[in-house]
């Protein structure tokens, strides 16, 4: 039996942080496919407004607290009968070297990109041990090297690949997948932000500007579009990864194989 072309038609996935840019992006793809998608999260306005769209069922919950977690687990599967999928996109926040990094930052920085994957996959892990699940954990490049002034956010995403790994390594032989992604910079309305900012720094006339920059020694020469990295996730959350786990699959444009101290000599 082959897992080519295989579908997910009627499969439950659960998505933190749905109501925005990848997260959204991906309810919209699984959707499309025939999924019963479930978007998890804090803020009611964004999810009910990607589950209206998308015919998913909207579960305000913070991620990072467990019973908050735990009941969002109980009923999603009281409500949907499974859990096939779970994608730990929710993230966030970190901003400043260490020593700019007070107690609370990094504690925000840690529960928002950490703590809410770890504790809503260790709720989900019986209903997925039942379907022979799959976890997609979102991480960045910045899980895989370091930008300057994001300390909490690079931990926090290296933190994700370990998180990744010693899942994919623990659950494998209960027939649990579990692998990340690692974008690059994605068109989403939080780098937006983080692009106008740049803009606004560095006298720049727009962020498209700001985006093209930033991307100039990247290959593929641009951002990202969230739907980019939802083919990406969809792909390792279905059965056609069926033997890829504990993988850390990098959707960067290329720019993680730049050697950077050649840069100058591309002319």
């Amino acid at each position: 039996m082959t897992a080519r072309g295989a579908s997910v038609d009627g499969k439950v996935v659960v998505i933190t942080g749905g109501g925005t840019g990848i997260g959204a992006a991906t309810a919209r793809r699984y959707a499309a496919e025939g999924a019963r998608v479930v978007l998890v999260g804090r803020r009611p306005g964004p999810l009910e407004a990607v589950a209206a769209e998308t015919g998913g069922l909207a579960v305000v919950a913070d991620a990072s607290v467990r019973e908050e977690a735990e009941a969002a687990v109980h009923r999603i599967v009281t409500e949907l009968g499974r859990i096939d999928v779970v994608v730990a996109n929710a993230g966030g926040h970190g901003l400043g070297t260490v020593d700019e990094t007070d107690d609370a930052a990094w504690e925000l920085s840690f529960r928002t990109n950490v703590t809410t994957a770890f504790v809503l996959a260790r709720a989900a892990l019986t209903p997925l041990v039942e379907s022979h699940g799959q976890i997609v954990v979102v991480s960045s490049l910045a899980g895989l090297f370091a930008g300057p002034g994001v300390a909490g956010y690079t931990v926090g995403k290296h933190a994700l690949i370990g998180l990744t790994r010693s899942l994919a390594r623990d659950y494998g032989r209960y027939g649990v997948r579990v692998n990340a992604v690692c974008p690059g910079w994605v068109q989403t309305p939080m780098a937006d932000e983080e692009m106008d900012d740049f803009a606004r720094a560095a006298g720049l006339s727009s962020r498209e500007e700001g985006y093209r920059i930033v991307t100039a020694a990247v290959p593929l020469g641009r951002p990202a579009l969230p739907e980019e990295i939802a083919s990406v996730i969809r792909f390792l959350g279905s059965a056609e990864s069926s033997y890829i786990t504990g993988a850390t699959i990098v959707a960067d444009g290329g720019a993680h194989i730049v050697d950077v101290p050649t840069i100058a000599l591309d002319a």
